[in-house]
C-alpha cells in the first residue's frame, strides 16, 4: 500500500518520491518507455504534482503500438492504421501541456542501457545511463537522476524458427504491422500471415485493408482453448467485440483462417516464393502428410510477444512465469517490483495489450505519488489482466513445434548456429539449459543477444527461457563507457575543472 504522509519514507518509497527536495538535477520520477503504459504513467504522475522525465529510444511518443508515419510521407489519416488512436491523442495533448509547464521533461532518442543506484542521493535514488541521439556520429552519452523509476519497456516478438525463415520476404508479424504504420509500405503483395496469438488477426486485417492479398492466416493454437476461461471473456465484452470486428474484416477480404496450422517451411531462391502450411496436433507437432504449398511473396510470422526485461533484471527485479510461458516481472497490486523504488507497467508484467497498459500506467503513477487510485481502477486492471492471462494460456507454444526443425535449420541467425549443433550440445555434450548451450555453441551471443533465438534455444535444450541478469541492456560504444565520469546528469551543470 502507498506510504502515508506521516510515515517515514523508506528508501525508494512513494513518500521519498513525493519529497520536495533532491540532489541537483534529480527528478521525482523517471519513466523509461513512451508507449501506452509509459505515457499514461508520466502524464498521470505530472497531474499529481510530480516532476517527471520521460525517456524513450524513439523520436516521437507512442512506442511500438502508436507508431507514426514519417512526416515526409504526408499521411493524411494515420489514425486509420491504429486501434484506439483517440486515446493516444489525448495522452499526447496532456504530455505537451505538462512539457510546456515544465512538469515533464521529454527526452526522445535516448536508449537507456543501464540503471544503477545513485551514489549522490541523500536518500535512495537512481542513475540512468543512456545512448542519446540517432545511430552514427550524433550519438552521445547521457545520464539522468531520479528518486523513483518506472519501467515501461514493452515487449518484442517471439520467433520460432523453421526451414527457410531467413529468406528475404520473411518478416515478423509485428514487423509487418510496423512497416505499414511507420512506413506506409507492405512487405509484399501476396502475404501469408502465420504464428499464434491475437496479433495475427490485427495484422492480417490491416494488411488486407491496405491492399495486400492475404490468402491464409495460419494460427497454431485452437480458439477452443478459450473455453476454460469463459468468465474472463464475459467480463471483457469490449475484447470480444474487438475480436468480432477483426473476424468480420477478414471475412470481408476473403482471408481464410486455419487453426491448428503452422508454416513449417518457407520456399524460394532469392526470396520467399511459397510456404508449406501443415496441420498440427495438440502438442504442436506437424501431422505427417498434411503439408500444403501456398504461393506468396511475403510471410508475416510471429508467436506472440515477450516482455523486454533487460533493465529490470539488471536491477535484480524478481520474475515469474506468465501464462504464455514467457518470463515477466513479479508485481504487486500497486505495480511495484521487488526492488524498492522501482515500479513497472505494461507488457513487462505479462503481455496484455494497450488498454491494460494504460490502466497499469495510471495505477503505478498513483502509487508512486502516494495517492489513492480512482475508484474501480484496480478492478479494471485485474479484469483486463484476467483476459490477458486467458489469451496467453490459449496461445502458449506447445512443445512439439521443434519437430519442424531440420538439422541444418539456423536457430541463431546472428551466429549461424543450426539446430543440429544445438541438439549435439544437448545429447553429446551434456547441456541441460540454454546458458550451457550458449557457452558451447555461441547461440544467443550475437547482436540481438538471444531476442530472436532465446525461446528456440531453450526449447531445444529441454527447458524454458530464463531471466538473464546483464549489466548492459543494449550495445554501447566503448567511448561512451569511457566518458561516463565526465557526463553530468541531465539538468545539472558540468563541474568546474
Amino acid at each position: 500500500m502507498p506510504t502515508s504522509p506521516s510515515e517515514p519514507a523508506r528508501p525508494g518509497s512513494a513518500a521519498s518520491a513525493r519529497s520536495a527536495e533532491g540532489p541537483a538535477g534529480q527528478v521525482a520520477l523517471a519513466v523509461v518507455g513512451a508507449g501506452p503504459a509509459g505515457l499514461a504513467a508520466a502524464v498521470t504522475a505530472a497531474d499529481l504534482g510530480l516532476r517527471v522525465t520521460l525517456v524513450d529510444a524513439g523520436e516521437r511518443p507512442g512506442g511500438q503500438y502508436y507508431r507514426h508515419p514519417a512526416p515526409a510521407l504526408g499521411a493524411a489519416r494515420p489514425e486509420a492504421l491504429h486501434h484506439g488512436w483517440a486515446a493516444f491523442r489525448g495522452l499526447e495533448r496532456r504530455l505537451r501541456a505538462h512539457e510546456s509547464a515544465g512538469r515533464i521533461t521529454w527526452l526522445p532518442a535516448h536508449h537507456v542501457w543501464a540503471v544503477v543506484p545513485d551514489p549522490g542521493a541523500a536518500a535512495a535514488g537512481w542513475l540512468l545511463h543512456a545512448v542519446a541521439g540517432l545511430r552514427g556520429e550524433d550519438e552521445r552519452p547521457a545520464t539522468l537522476r531520479a528518486r523513483a523509476l518506472l519501467l515501461a519497456t514493452g515487449a518484442h516478438e517471439r520467433h520460432l524458427p523453421f526451414p527457410g525463415w531467413t529468406l528475404p520476404g520473411v518478416v515478423g508479424a509485428g514487423g509487418a504491422q510496423a512497416m505499414l504504420k511507420g512506413g506506409l509500405v507492405l512487405p509484399g503483395r501476396r502475404i501469408v500471415v502465420a504464428g499464434s496469438g491475437p496479433l495475427l488477426l490485427a495484422v492480417a486485417g490491416s494488411l488486407a485493408a491496405a491492399g495486400a492479398r492475404v490468402p491464409v492466416v495460419a494460427e497454431a493454437a485452437s480458439y477452443t482453448a478459450y473455453a476454460s476461461r469463459v468468465p474472463d471473456l464475459l467480463r471483457n465484452p469490449g475484447k470480444l467485440a474487438e475480436g468480432a470486428l477483426y473476424g468480420g474484416l477478414l471475412a470481408r477480404h476473403r482471408v481464410r483462417l486455419l487453426t491448428r496450422h503452422a508454416v513449417v517451411e518457407a520456399l524460394g531462391a532469392d526470396r520467399v516464393e511459397a510456404v508449406v502450411v501443415a496441420r498440427l496436433d495438440r502438442e504442436w507437432r506437424p501431422v505427417p502428410g498434411s503439408g500444403r504449398r501456398i504461393p506468396c511473396d511475403a510471410l508475416a510470422v510471429g508467436h506472440g510477444l515477450v516482455p523486454q526485461l533487460e533493465l529490470a533484471t539488471g536491477l535484480g527485479c524478481a520474475t515469474v512465469r506468465a501464462a504464455d510461458g514467457a518470463v515477466a516481472l513479479d508485481l504487486d497490486g500497486d505495480q511495484r517490483t521487488s526492488v524498492p523504488g522501482v515500479w513497472s507497467a505494461g507488457e513487462t508484467g505479462g503481455v496484455g495489450g494497450a488498454e491494460l497498459a494504460l490502466a497499469e500506467g495510471e495505477l503505478a503513477a498513483h502509487s508512486i505519488a502516494g495517492r489513492p487510485a480512482p475508484a474501480g481502477a484496480a478492478r479494471r486492471r485485474d479484469r483486463l489482466r484476467g483476459f490477458a492471462d486467458a489469451m496467453g494460456a490459449a496461445h502458449r507454444p506447445g512443445p512439439g513445434w521443434t519437430g519442424w526443425l531440420r538439422e541444418d535449420t539456423d536457430v541463431c541467425r546472428c551466429e549461424e548456429v543450426p539446430a543440429g549443433r544445438i541438439r549435439e550440445a544437448v545429447t553429446d555434450l551434456g547441456a541441460r539449459d540454454a546458458r550451457t548451450v550458449k557457452l558451447l555453441t555461441r547461440a544467443g551471443m550475437g547482436w540481438c543477444q538471444g531476442r530472436m533465438c532465446g525461446a528456440a534455444v531453450a526449447a531445444l535444450a529441454g527447458g524454458e527461457v530464463s531471466a538473464d541478469r546483464r549489466p548492459l541492456s543494449c550495445p554501447v560504444p566503448l567511448g561512451q563507457l569511457a566518458a561516463l565520469a565526465a557526463v553530468p546528469p541531465v539538468g545539472e551543470a558540468p563541474a568546474d575543472r
